[in-house]
């Protein structure tokens, strides 16, 4: 196959092709170590090292993403007083949620999970990384560039993260207060900035709990089409 400027062969041995057999092995064996991730709202207050984090960051960083502009900024969070704050400001937002805002079908969806407005995870937990999305951001030579695809970018991004927090051997918390933007000023980042999700990062708690609502999954064939 002849050169084309600008592209290289992809290199190897990133690309590695195995045989059938040792295909299925591999996909069962993270099908197998990936339906053990559970989301966890009891968090020990072990500390975890900052360079585990930063490697499961560097693998969210390799994510597809639209244009290869990699629209996404993670703001890792470790310190006791701006996890109080974090709290702090969560909490008001979530007190208003549950008081109503949500609304009585959103409110009735969350009863199974048995989750109120008290955020003490944010606080325990050695390490809160807040997800933004870049509207805009600087290429390699410092100009200003739109950015595409964020949303989806920036899902797939999480998504990587989540799963190597797992494979780190951590446990995880999606936690979405409603609405966000008080984190734009607390994790210093500008106002065009959208965050997506607050990431709670730890070891579970001696004895943590998990709803057994949650352990419910759809079949394969309620959630696939094969055309």
């Amino acid at each position: 196959m002849s050169a084309v400027p600008g592209f290289q062969p992809v290199p190897l041995p990133d690309y590695v092709e195995y045989p059938q057999d040792e295909m299925r092995r591999r996909a069962q064996a993270f099908y197998d170590q990936i339906r053990r991730r559970h989301t966890v709202r009891e968090f020990s207050d072990r500390p975890v090292p900052r360079d585990i984090i930063e490697t499961c960051l560097r693998a969210a960083g390799t994510a597809p993403n639209g244009a290869n502009h990699q629209p996404w900024h993670f703001s890792v969070i470790g310190t006791p007083d701006l996890k109080r704050q974090i709290r702090v400001a969560a909490e008001e937002e979530e007190r208003a949620f549950y008081a109503g805002r949500a609304g009585e079908e959103w409110l009735k969806a969350l009863l199974p999970l048995g989750t109120d407005a008290d955020k003490p995870f944010l606080e325990t937990a050695p390490w809160l990384i807040c997800i933004f999305g870049e509207r805009k951001s600087r290429s390699a030579d410092g100009v200003l560039r739109k950015n595409y695809y964020v949303p989806e970018s920036v899902s797939i991004a999480t998504g990587f993260l989540l799963a190597a927090l797992h494979h780190a051997g951590l446990v995880t918390l999606t936690h979405t207060p409603s609405p966000m933007g008080f984190l734009n000023a607390l994790c210093g980042r500008p106002d065009e900035d959208k965050p997506y999700i607050l990431l709670v990062v730890g070891y579970p708690a001696e004895g943590a709990h998990i709803p057994a609502h949650a352990l419910t999954k759809r079949p394969l064939e309620e959630i696939a089409t094969f055309l």
